[in-house]
């Protein structure tokens, strides 16, 4: 059986990864910091701490996986762009791919950011557009990704590096974009939006997390952009929630200042089609809906949480 050890497995995305791990007869090894319900039928928690260097070499030594995913980072929104925990990660997560080589590891995939990226790039290619990146954040990632490069000239190791793009979905924290939207429309409440004017890539977090997977057992290296490829305009997202909840006189566009230039990213996803193999399922009407219905069975509409645990995040 191959072993998989993720990181980052209770967050935004690497909870919806284990599924399709097991599924396809992954021996899941899944690392979290805060306590998760152990129960998850067919998956190993480890409940530990990967920027003790110690823990996350006992850790390593003692699962000995083929293969590596790892998601951890720290991702506090509004807080990650530069914050010097960033450059603990990177520490870590470099000890971390040395350890898992060491003790045999053969296949790792990791995940970076489209904050790699120049800003306002446009359409971004993995091989054609700048990295350039503004943020501690992105710096961070980018440095990593570039270790990770020269480590993969030598034999036995195989790397990818899944740039990840705009996500929303299930799990999401509740200060972000669309869960903030869609949590307040669901309580009658104002969404205090900016202009919306915002040209992005936006993908549902479960097709996120079957990129991944697939990537992983791919063979494809190096980075590979994790996105839709289909540029939407933010208003419109903003608009389409309104539309199927049934409130569209509750979205405030232009509440909020909009920042003094307009973000325009997007990703080129010809190598994760036609390399890697790999197409989402959801669209962005579908991806919408299944969020919409998430949130409805986890609270009540005064925003109280019915079940689960606080929405946490590993990457954006």
């Amino acid at each position: 059986m191959k072993r998989v050890l993720v990181t980052g497995a209770n967050g935004f995305i690497g909870r919806q990864c284990l599924p399709s791990l097991l599924a396809k007869g992954y021996e899941v090894h899944a690392v979290s910091r805060q306590d998760v319900d152990q129960s998850s039928p067919g998956v190993i928690w480890h409940n530990c701490n990967l920027l003790e260097t110690e823990i996350r070499a006992l850790l390593v030594t003692q699962v000995k996986p083929e293969y590596l995913l790892h998601l951890a980072w720290y991702a506090v929104p509004g807080k990650f762009w530069e914050s010097p925990e960033n450059t603990e990660w990177v520490r870590a997560s470099l000890d971390l791919f040395r350890t898992f080589e060491k003790a045999g590891g053969k296949r790792l995939v990791a995940a970076g950011t489209c904050a790699e990226y120049v800003g306002n790039a446009g359409e971004c290619h993995e091989a054609k557009t700048p990295l350039l990146p503004s943020t501690l954040y992105g710096s961070s990632k980018h440095a990593l990704e570039r270790e990770l490069h020269s480590c993969n000239k030598r034999d036995g190791l195989s790397y990818a590096w899944g740039r990840v793009f705009h996500l929303y979905g299930p799990h999401e924290d509740p200060a972000r974009l669309v869960a903030y939207a869609v949590r307040s429309l669901l309580r009658g409440e104002q969404a205090l939006c900016s202009d919306g004017s915002q040209l992005l890539d936006l993908l549902h977090v479960v097709d996120v997390a079957s990129a991944f997977v697939r990537l992983l057992e791919s063979d494809v290296t190096e980075a590979v952009n994790i996105g839709s490829g289909n540029p939407v305009v933010v208003r419109e997202v903003l608009n389409e929630i309104g539309r199927q909840i049934g409130q569209p006189q509750l979205i405030r566009l232009g509440a909020k200042p909009s920042a003094p230039n307009t973000t325009r990213l997007w990703a080129n996803t010809e190598k994760l089609a036609k390399e890697v193999g790999w197409a989402p399922h959801y669209d962005l009407a579908s991806g919408i809906k299944q969020t919409i219905e998430w949130w409805r069975t986890i609270e009540d509409p005064k925003g109280n949480r019915i079940r689960g645990s606080e929405p946490k995040i590993d990457c954006p």
